[in-house]
């Protein structure tokens, strides 16, 4: 899979757990996810659950430490797919 292809079935994942007060503009493979787009750790464990179930994949506690923005996340989905 294709990190274009990952990315396209990750944004609207991180898009519904945006707060209120960021744009889903703003969301872009470089974008932080705790500190640019303000997810907080609640909604970053949803995303990790929502991705898990789309990529037919598990995350582990260090995969989570090494989560912190888009691009981090499509690497570990490339990883977990082609493992």
């Amino acid at each position: 899979m294709t990190s274009e292809e990952i990315y396209s079935k990750l944004e609207p994942i991180i898009k519904t757990y945006l707060p209120e007060d960021v744009s889903a503009k703003e969301v872009n493979r470089k974008s932080d996810l705790t500190r640019e787009l303000n997810i907080n750790s609640a909604h970053l464990v949803d995303i990790v659950l929502d991705i898990e179930d789309v990529f037919n994949i598990e995350f582990k506690n260090e995969d989570m430490e090494r989560l912190r923005n888009v691009n981090d996340a499509i690497s570990l989905i490339q990883q977990k797919t082609s493992a």
